[in-house]
């Protein structure tokens, strides 16, 4: 009795009720609903939350390194109206993004975005581009080093390392590192270099077969020079000076060996200064509108003292533009105007008609100049290729040299004079005789100065500077007879001794190629060839198309492509190491310039790579980011 009360009073009790529609409910659920389940549940979501947040403020960080923008402000506190780029993009993203916007307005102490968590995801995103680059040096096997130095903003010598090498048919530059510099002797550059490739695991004593610096004697230096120290562990890295630089200095010496060319350049920097004047700028300006309708106004440019070859576009705006030049001399000389009115009439007595002529030879011969330096700067381009380039110029400074091209370039002279108004027949200066020959009769004098014709300027001017710059090309250009030289010329298909074995088997021989197997794959290769050519298929023009042609057989004609993939590998400039100092002035400014040598050399990474930043797996940079053990869950 007191047993079935006792149940009848529990079963109408509201706490066994609440039990019983839980079982039933419990019922109705699948195994997947269980509590444990339930949990994993919203700690998976938590996870994926934070994996997403995290992901959001590497993607801001990336946005900002490789568009040059700083990230941090010079306050970073919530009062601050100016927080810095970083705070304020991922604020924008917050607005977007119902997550970015949850993780930063309710975690006090794990928002993820200090400097020094900056510096770890720059460091993380950085060492990805870097290992993805080293694994495609690793599968090329061999590499050539190219290097380059430079003062940053903070007056903080910074060497800058590029790696070149072949992968997947295309030659690659690839930007590996900024190093910081105390001490500039050849002992201390080498340790700092073999330290960069010991640190990225590089396999530098049997895979280095290049190395490329500038002219300078510690770089360049044959006994204790960085290339030599270098070569010393390194027997198979082949030194190459800068070809582009080559040029430049071919430019430079034509300029100092010839006083008129020297003294025009000067003038032209004189009517550059004389033109970005506060009151005259205006007006040469509104000159150019009114005397060349349609067209816009154009600066003139200031000349560069290292890159030579651009000197041929500041005087070509020069020849375009000058006859609003004169005119506004002439219009300031009439001002009467004190220093600038006897400024304008000193700059207007030397446009005379040699000023016209060398205007017009400038033009043409750094010209030609120009276009080979903008070659010698294209990463794809090989040794073979600079040596075909090199003589196709000296062809043309050659036909230039002649009495029938020389009266079509004066004609443009004499056009160009008459539409200025300047004198084509220049006066003679009169000659003051001493008053001891007053009674005598002076047939001529010594140590006057020369009637300026066409006669004197072609022989005297026009043909020197031709004749400079292909000595000087001749001895910038002319590499020493060695086995590396020949041998690529003998790899070249445009070349005479194409496949030539006297020069080619050397060459093999060291970089440890089996003499016999590549006797046999260049019979074989060469029948390939002339089977392909009685079809019609075109001739491959270059090295790096030989390369190309011989990649899908590579294991049939191993010692052969071997060859060709070192050949396309040596180095031609360090026109690489100079894009990467155009970022080094970009990311390290006057308002960042006690920024630290690891940010920059990430920040570097990430700009100067920019197609690899933009394609990483920001997924797997979460994977290493959860690495060190944090506040949140990844």
């Amino acid at each position: 009795m007191y047993c079935d009360s006792g149940f009848a009073t529990h079963a109408k009790s509201q706490l066994h009720i609440n039990a019983m529609l839980a079982w039933c409910n419990y019922q109705t659920k699948g195994p997947e609903e269980t509590l444990i389940n339930t949990l994993s549940h919203c700690v998976g979501e938590l996870v994926k939350e934070n994996r997403h947040y995290i992901k959001s403020v590497a993607e801001v960080l990336l946005l900002t390194a490789t568009q040059n923008i700083a990230q941090r402000g010079h306050r970073e506190s919530d009062e601050d109206n100016n927080q810095g780029n970083f705070l304020a993009i991922l604020q924008l993203l917050a607005n977007h993004d119902p997550v970015v916007e949850k993780k930063l307005s309710g975690m006090h102490n794990a928002k993820y975005t200090s400097h020094q968590i900056q510096n770890e995801v720059l460091d993380i995103l950085a060492e990805m581009v870097r290992s993805s680059i080293i694994k495609e040096v690793k599968d090329s096997q061999f590499f050539a080093l190219l290097a380059d130095e430079t003062k940053d903003i903070a007056k903080k010598e910074q060497m800058s390392i590029v790696l070149r090498y072949y992968y997947n048919g295309e030659i690659k530059e690839s930007f590996l590192h900024f190093e910081a510099l105390e001490q500039l002797d050849a002992a201390e550059l080498t340790k700092r270099i073999v330290s960069i490739l010991e640190r990225y695991g590089l396999e530098y004593r049997e895979n280095l077969v290049g190395q490329a610096y500038d002219g300078a004697s510690v770089m360049r230096g044959k006994n204790s020079g960085v290339q030599a120290r270098l070569k010393e562990l390194a027997n198979k890295a082949f030194y190459v000076h800068c070809n582009a630089h080559c040029l430049n200095l071919v430019l430079v010496d034509t300029v100092k060996i010839i006083p008129e060319v020297d003294n025009f350049f000067t003038v032209v920097q004189k009517l550059y200064n004389f033109m970005s004047g506060s009151y005259v700028h205006p007006k040469w300006l509104n000159m150019q509108k009114r005397l060349f309708e349609g067209t816009p106004p154009r600066e003139l440019q200031k000349l560069s003292d290292t890159r030579w070859a651009c000197r041929q576009k500041a005087c070509q705006t020069i020849l375009d533009r000058l006859p609003a030049i004169i005119c506004i001399l002439e219009e300031l000389e009439a001002s009467e105007s004190g220093d600038r009115s006897i400024e304008a009439r000193s700059l207007l007595a030397l446009i005379d008609i040699q000023f016209v002529a060398l205007l017009v030879t400038i033009c043409k011969l750094f010209g030609e100049a120009k276009c080979l330096s903008d070659a010698l700067q294209c990463k794809n381009l090989d040794l073979g290729a600079v040596v075909s380039l090199v003589e196709a110029l000296v062809d043309t400074l050659k036909s230039f040299r002649s009495e029938e091209y020389f009266e079509g370039l004066w004609r443009t002279v004499i056009a160009m004079a008459q539409a200025c108004n300047i004198d084509i027949e220049p006066m003679k200066r009169r000659t003051l005789l001493s008053q001891r020959l007053d009674h005598a009769h002076v047939t001529s004098t010594v140590g006057g100065r020369s009637e300026k014709n066409v006669d004197t300027f072609r022989i005297g001017i026009f043909y020197q500077i031709i004749d400079v710059m292909l000595n000087e090309i001749e001895r910038r250009f002319s590499k020493p007879s060695c086995t590396v030289m020949h041998g690529i010329e003998a790899l070249n298909p445009k070349s005479n001794h194409f496949f030539d074995e006297e020069a080619l088997l050397p060459f093999a021989a060291l970089y440890g190629c089996n003499a016999e197997d590549l006797t046999h794959e260049l019979h074989q290769f060469k029948r390939i060839l002339d089977r392909k050519v009685q079809a019609g298929i075109e001739m491959p023009s270059s090295i790096l198309d030989m390369t190309k042609l011989l990649e899908p057989n590579s294991e049939i004609f191993h010692e052969l492509f071997r060859l060709y993939k070192i050949a396309v590998t040596l180095p031609v400039s360090t026109a690489s190491c100079e894009r990467s100092f155009s970022a080094l002035k970009l990311i390290k400014t006057y308002l960042r310039s006690t920024m630290g040598d690891q940010r920059l050399n990430n920040l570097g990474v990430l700009n100067v790579e920019s197609r690899r930043s933009n394609s990483l797996n920001l997924d797997e940079f979460v994977n290493h980011f959860s690495h060190t053990s944090r506040r949140i869950q990844l």
